[in-house]
């Protein structure tokens, strides 16, 4: 069996040495950086070649690639290079992979072409400046088949080990056993449906509730899959660390620790939890595991594949052993994974780890998507940005002084930019033109400043310039799915404003992303209406659907409509009492653990007021806002088998999804909204776009996002086939024909 490797990965194996350096960052874009090539291609002769595709063999090993140019006339082969600030900064070990790669592809053209020799040129080219710097030397084509022979000799005991590796997968996919000994209600029929999805590479989008068991149902059939489809990658995407947990957990259920390593499984989590220092700079002088990073990651390598399920403990535990960064280490052991738990934004976000190596190395992939309601909002704000004038004015008190010119020039574009604003928001059709230059070059000289003084990165700046990268790439894509709107700052002193680019159809992104995998698996409790869904995130036309049974009974959850009450905000002052009262006599009826969702912390902390006050018997506790960890998790322990009391929460918030609390952990819940986003200027914008693009302006932007809160809160109820507890809707809406359509079909109101 012949191994195939793509000439960047296997000189990124071999050739990378030294530190770990990320001064020399933020690289540009991948949209500059195609912009940049095809730059230089269109200054090159009529005769030039660009992204000529190469191929070679070296024992079992086959290296293929794209070279980014040949020049016949004067046998030059280039490789391109995009960069933005000095090109002097540029680290040495950065330079020495890119000539490996120069050199292997240089092979490759010598050898397809029975060239003696060829010349080989490193072209950089500044994105700013439009400039480039070019390094070139002759080489005989001996040479270049010795140097490409060393660089597969490096590589031929890893890829053998890899298909020793893949061989011993597949084997144990193929003779893999259901964890436990019968489906649950609705299990099987999920677990058939996501085999038959990834056996025609096709995409589902499945309803399951809570209780059958959707993480087992949907990895068991992937992993049955994956020899018959040759997928090299099992991609499970989640919005939060409890979807990452019990992804971890259900595959240490289908493969036990105790055997050989037949299925790598490897957890990502996002870089503040992985560093060690987060006080230092990412580099060799400020870092001691960036500090000969890749000399000793070897080694760290092949310890990390040496053990099946790399959680982010284990990883830590490898990486300190061998000194690496723990971090950057989980980045390598991408590469090298089956299974990659991992948050949405490592698969969709404009900078993504696992799509770009994807992309790049040609894996077949298969993508779980855990609770996919989640990915219409988080899509949304990975494709959005924000600038605050203010944020602005006070990383300008304390900046260096070669900044002060760019950030003065940037102000002044954007006082000019709301000077005749009138009321305090307005929309623009189009992106303002010379402020955008004005950032570009703050940007610019921000990036300039930071490669001579990599430690001049404070807080303050760091964080405007990076919000300032991400502002400029969003604008690059400004169009029809986006709002730019400036919404005026009250400072009471002079006018300042924020900026903000909104988009509000994730499709023309998620789209592309979802159909560059073989097959896709979306699965939440809610994605009712499935329209919804797969209009805002683009899902393709033969997209599959099913919604599966309910293992639970109507008789387990008792669901009361209170239709006397409105929750309506006119309506608040008199609603208060008429809750309070139907808490009071429901604790008193059945004693227990209670969770009351309210539409807003101001809401919630009026009702428990008056609870507090009319019967301060009944024990409660608050959600605060922006609660640790620690104090989620202390406000979670309240809930005891033995407890009883009413735990107030904002819906939509940390305790509206993701938390498990079963038997008698949590009895009931009292719902006093129906989740629909405030009523302002933004979202009136976002209702207006949503009408005019798919004719439910109002039912896209409120009512399904909101019906979506409302059921997943109520799912906290039952857990359990034992289960038994009560949901109270506490609005006159919930009685409307359109909106009990849209709760889940097992549910008996009354």
């Amino acid at each position: 069996m012949s191994y195939r490797i793509a000439v960047r990965a296997l000189c990124e194996f071999t050739a990378k040495i030294g530190d770990l350096d990320l001064r020399f960052t933020p690289s540009p874009s991948a949209q500059q950086g195609m912009a940049g090539h095809r730059t230089v291609a269109s200054r090159r002769a009529a005769s030039y070649q660009a992204e000529l595709s190469l191929e070679g063999h070296y024992r079992t090993l086959c290296v293929r690639g794209r070279a980014d140019g040949y020049d016949p006339l004067n046998n030059v082969l280039e490789e391109v290079k995009t960069f933005r600030g000095d090109f002097a900064a540029l680290p040495a070990n950065h330079r020495h992979l890119h000539w490996a790669q120069a050199k292997v592809y240089g092979w490759l053209l010598c050898q397809q072409l029975e060239l003696p020799a060829v010349n080989l040129a490193l072209v950089y080219f500044d994105i700013v400046s439009e400039k480039e710097s070019r390094l070139q030397e002759q080489w005989s084509a001996a040479d270049l088949q010795q140097f490409f022979t060393r660089q597969c000799e490096q590589f031929l005991a890893w890829a053998e080990q890899e298909v020793a590796h893949r061989a011993l997968r597949d084997d144990a996919a193929r003779g893999l056993a259901f964890p436990h000994p019968v489906f649950r209600t609705g299990q099987r029929p999920l677990a058939e449906a996501v085999y038959k999805t990834v056996s025609t590479g096709r995409c589902l989008m499945a309803q399951a509730p809570t209780g059958i068991g959707k993480t087992v149902g949907t990895l068991f059939p992937l992993l049955k899959a994956m020899p018959a489809q040759q997928l090299d990658k099992l991609l499970f995407l989640t919005a939060k660390t409890p979807g990452r947990q019990l992804a971890l957990d259900a595959a240490q259920r289908l493969y036990p620790a105790a055997g050989p390593t037949a299925l790598r499984v490897l957890e990502l989590v996002a870089r503040d939890k992985a560093c060690e220092y987060p006080q230092n700079a990412c580099n060799g002088e400020a870092c001691p595991l960036a500090n000969g990073f890749y000399d000793r990651l070897p080694a760290a390598r092949q310890a990390a594949v040496e053990h099946s399920f790399l959680d982010q403990a284990t990883l830590r535990e490898v990486a300190l052993a061998h000194q690496v960064c723990p971090y950057y280490l989980s980045q390598e052991m991408a590469r090298w994974a089956d299974l990659v738990i991992a948050d949405y934004n490592y698969y969709f976000d404009f900078s993504a780890l696992l799509y770009g190596l994807a992309q790049a190395n040609q894996w077949k992939v298969a993508t779980l998507i855990d609770e996919a309601h989640n990915l219409v909002e988080r899509a949304r704000q990975m494709y959005s940005a924000s600038l605050d004038q203010y944020s602005l004015n006070a990383v300008r008190l304390n900046a260096p002084a070669p900044l002060d010119k760019a950030f003065k020039r940037l102000n002044r574009e954007w006082n000019a930019l709301h000077k005749a604003q009138i009321g305090p928001y307005q929309v623009h059709p189009q992106l303002p033109g010379k402020w955008l230059n004005a950032l570009t070059a703050c940007i610019t000289a921000i990036g300039d400043y930071l490669n001579d003084h990599p430690h001049g990165m404070t807080g303050e700046l760091q964080g405007f310039y990076f919000e300032a990268l991400q502002f400029n790439r969003v604008a690059e894509l400004f169009g029809t799915p986006f709002i730019f709107d400036v919404t005026l700052r009250d400072t009471g002193k002079r006018r300042l404003s924020q900026l903000t680019l909104r988009n509000v159809v994730p499709a023309a992104f998620i789209g592309p992303r979802l159909a560059s995998a073989h097959s896709n698996v979306l699965f939440s409790a809610t994605l009712n209406p499935r329209a919804y869904y797969a209009n805002l995130l683009g899902l393709a036309p033969d997209t599959v659907w099913i919604d599966v049974e309910s293992p639970f009974k109507a008789e387990q959850l008792s669901v009361r409509v209170m239709s006397h009450i409105s929750t309506r905000f006119s309506h608040r002052a008199t609603s208060l009492a008429p809750i309070v009262e139907l808490m009071a006599e429901q604790f008193e009826q059945r004693a227990g653990n209670y969770l009351a969702f309210f539409s807003s912390f101001d809401y919630l902390q009026q009702v428990a007021a008056l609870l507090a006050e009319r019967y301060p018997h009944i024990p409660q506790w608050q959600q605060a806002r922006r609660m640790d960890e620690t104090a989620r998790q202390g406000f979670l322990d309240r809930f005891t088998l033995t407890g009883q009391g009413i735990g107030f929460a904002v819906l939509g918030g940390a305790f509206g999804e993701g938390i498990d609390l079963p038997g008698a952990r949590l009895i009931g819940a009292f719902i006093a909204t129906l989740g629909l986003r405030q009523f302002n200027p933004v979202n009136e914008q976002i209702k207006q776009r949503m009408a005019a693009l798919f004719g439910a302006g109002y039912d896209y932007t409120y009512l399904y996002p909101g019906l979506q809160k409302v059921v997943q809160a109520a799912g906290r109820v039952i857990r359990t086939q034992s289960d038994q507890g009560a949901v109270f809707l506490i609005d006159d809406r919930f009685a409307e024909p359109n909106v009990q359509q849209l709760l889940p079909a097992w549910w008996v109101l009354q």
